[in-house]
């Protein structure tokens, strides 16, 4: 399955590197990234490809992530991103 991974939040060092540390924890593999850092703020969109039964862990690791570390984070379904972004 594919996932759609966007963390948003203050610009810190390390922010990639984290996430994509995360991600490998549970056999995630980055398919694509963008990330931007406009003044101090950090943006960052990861398509990523897992096994379903990784899913639940991999978001609950981010979830921590996001808490230790003040961004915010969304870990969502490619399928559920394509219909809430479709027009």
């Amino acid at each position: 399955m594919k996932a759609v991974i966007s963390v948003i939040g203050h610009d810190a060092k390390g922010i990639i590197a984290k996430v994509s540390s995360i991600c490998a924890e549970h056999e995630t593999n980055i398919i694509d990234i963008t990330q931007s850092v406009m003044k101090e703020y950090f943006a960052m969109v990861m398509v990523t490809e897992l096994c379903d039964s990784n899913f639940s862990a991999l978001s609950a690791s981010l979830a921590d992530f996001e808490k230790a570390s003040g961004m915010k984070v969304h870990v969502m379904h490619e399928d559920i991103f394509n219909s809430m972004h479709r027009i």
